[in-house]
């Protein structure tokens, strides 16, 4: 999977705890083999960060 995506996805979030960003989606058992095992062409669980694109979608 293509780290780039992370960066822009409103489930990779600071962790101030472990002072590092996670990946905040629950996944299964299943979901994580599958994503682990990179079956996965993007991730399913992807969703933009970007703030304009909602803005637009509410026009």
């Amino acid at each position: 999977m293509n780290s780039n995506l992370c960066d822009t996805c409103v489930n990779y979030v600071y962790d101030d705890e472990y002072e590092e960003y996670n990946c905040e989606v629950n996944l299964d058992e299943d979901d994580l083999v599958r994503f682990l095992s990179s079956r996965y062409e993007s991730c399913p669980y992807y969703r933009s960060d970007n703030e304009y694109a909602v803005v637009r979608r509410q026009m």
